[in-house]
């Protein structure tokens, strides 16, 4: 009975410990007004036919605060990943030399701003309807399983109280981290 309950908990945990990772990735990408080699990473480039990840096929680095740059491995990718900043929605444009890509960070308008923290906003919620579908699931699961004879009332009650509260915790990691990337985006 006991390997039924810690199983249905040690999953929603690991489902939510992965909604709040994919919300880090996500708000990476989130332009704030400074240069980060966050703002690249979800970029793939046309290598020989499969999508890689920029990371993989140049060195990414920051110059100075407000400039990107990136120095392919292999000089004949330059176009392809040009091409792949363009086609992203990052809002940048690539300046080359033929060698190495310099990606000039805009400072943003308070329009603008106001936009990414909209934004972010949007994906944070995204996951923190992730994390109560995780609970909602995790209950799912307790019920069946004391329909099912694996669980006790008690443990399927206990079950689903620590469900609530993994993700009263998971909810408060995901404001956190909203709270810290607006502070980012609004602050000049």
């Amino acid at each position: 009975m006991e390997q039924s309950f810690n199983g249905i908990l040690n999953e929603s945990k690991d489902r939510m410990v992965k909604a709040v990772a994919r919300l880090e990735q996500d708000l990476k990408g989130i332009r704030t007004g400074r240069a980060t080699p966050g703002l690249v990473d979800h970029i793939r480039v046309d290598y020989y036919g499969s999508m890689t990840p920029i990371a993989q096929v140049a060195q990414v680095s920051v110059q100075d605060g407000k400039t990107i740059v990136l120095k392919p491995f292999d000089q004949t990718l330059v176009p392809a990943i040009e091409k792949a900043i363009l086609a992203s929605n990052v809002g940048i444009t690539p300046q080359s030399d033929g060698k190495m890509i310099r990606l000039p960070v805009p400072m943003l308008t308070e329009e603008q701003r106001k936009k990414l923290a909209h934004h972010a906003k949007e994906v944070a919620e995204q996951q923190r309807i992730a994390v109560r579908n995780v609970r909602r699931d995790g209950n799912k699961e307790s019920q069946v399983a004391h329909k099912g004879g694996k669980l006790t009332e008690d443990q399927a009650r206990d079950l689903e109280t620590k469900i609530t509260d993994l993700t009263k915790q998971h909810e408060a990691k995901i404001d956190e981290l909203l709270k810290k990337k607006t502070e980012e985006i609004t602050k000049i």
